[in-house]
């Protein structure tokens, strides 16, 4: 059975996306830390980032840079933190995450309700600054 992920990547559940090609896609989460927060996810349904091939495993890392990068212009933000935790759902998953403090990064902030106009409006910022 395809995961959560595998199903907002293939459009069976709507997810406001940032980036997409070939190897992964990025978008926003619906329980974000901090404003801004997203996922980077690749394509291929695996469950832990150390068992990615290193290719996806590289491009992914170099997608969320490119992506940390466009938060800091995009929201002002001086620190974009990542994590894989890789409890939550099993397809491999990189959170980056806006920060300005440690607080920024703890899954014990996350909201646990979102407004989805909110969300497209920060990944239209975020999307602005991506080269």
């Amino acid at each position: 059975m395809a995961t959560l992920f595998t199903r907002i990547i293939t459009g069976e559940l709507p997810g406001t996306f940032v980036f997409q090609d070939e190897h992964c896609v990025a978008f926003m989460t619906i329980n974000p830390i901090s404003r801004g927060h997203l996922l980077v996810v690749p394509r291929l349904e695996v469950d832990q980032w150390t068992d990615l091939p290193d290719d996806v495993s590289q491009h992914c890392f170099s997608v969320s840079k490119l992506i940390a990068s466009a938060q800091k212009q995009a929201l002002g933000c001086t620190r974009v933190a990542l994590i894989i935790a890789g409890f939550e759902v099993p397809h491999c998953h990189i959170h980056v995450i806006p920060a300005e403090s440690i607080d920024d990064v703890s899954f014990a902030n996350a909201a646990q309700q979102v407004d989805f106009n909110d969300l497209a409006s920060i990944a239209q910022q975020i999307s602005i600054h991506l080269n």
